[in-house]
């Protein structure tokens, strides 16, 4: 529960903690901000990590001064194409075995099945359209190491997918970021940017218990 707590002050109040550890660990800040989005696209295990919130508060500190736009923007984007990549291989070689267990420790399942079933829509695109879906871009380069998907055409995918995902939300972050109503609503916006990342998972979800309700009936 404490964890819960502190997972949604960290969302709502994005910005005071990057604030706190930009003063605390200065240029630093960098490999913090490196590992973090390295974590959440490259480790299966930390999906609740932030990522589209985190990279338009750093683009909203470097619009400050506190960063310098353009190394953020490559340290960023080669932390989001070597987790992926990371991903695909964890993938590749312990992906089958997972998939045969029911229960696995600090792994849903069901996150697996839904990203699996995302995959099988879009086929390649997944890992590009994943970029913007919470969960969903934890566990796509995890479920193509498990398919059949060569690494070749993969890289390609995610080499175009993480340097989209990047720029888009840093640049959104430099440009918006400190707008007078962006700045004093900083938590709504952040609420607003997981609400759109997620609304393409919710539009499913009803899709399918629309569907579901017509075949019963």
């Amino acid at each position: 529960m404490e964890f819960i707590k502190y997972l949604i002050d960290l969302f709502l109040h994005l910005d005071v903690h990057l604030h706190s550890i930009i003063l605390q660990y200065g240029t630093l800040t960098y490999i913090i901000l490196f590992m973090v989005i390295f974590g959440e696209t490259g480790l299966v295990v930390v999906p609740f990590l932030p990522g589209d919130s985190l990279l338009f508060a750093a683009g909203t500190f470097a619009a400050k001064g506190s960063f310098n736009l353009h190394l953020l923007i490559i340290l960023l984007a080669a932390a989001a194409i070597l987790g992926d990549t990371v991903n695909y291989w964890i993938g590749h070689f312990i992906g089958p075995k997972i998939f045969e267990k029911e229960n696995i420790r600090f792994l849903k399942k069901e996150y697996l099945e839904k990203t699996h079933k995302f995959y099988e829509k879009y086929g390649g695109k997944t890992i590009i359209i994943a970029r913007f879906v919470p969960i969903v871009r934890t566990f796509a380069p995890f479920v193509a190491g498990i398919g059949s998907m060569s690494y070749s055409k993969f890289i390609l995918y995610n080499i175009i997918g993480g340097v989209i995902w990047v720029v888009l939300f840093t640049a959104a972050g430099f440009y918006f970021g400190n707008i007078p109503f962006v700045k004093n609503n900083f938590s709504i916006v952040i609420l607003t940017i997981i609400f759109i990342s997620i609304l393409p998972g919710i539009i499913e979800f009803i899709k399918h218990k629309m569907a579901g309700s017509k075949a019963e009936a």
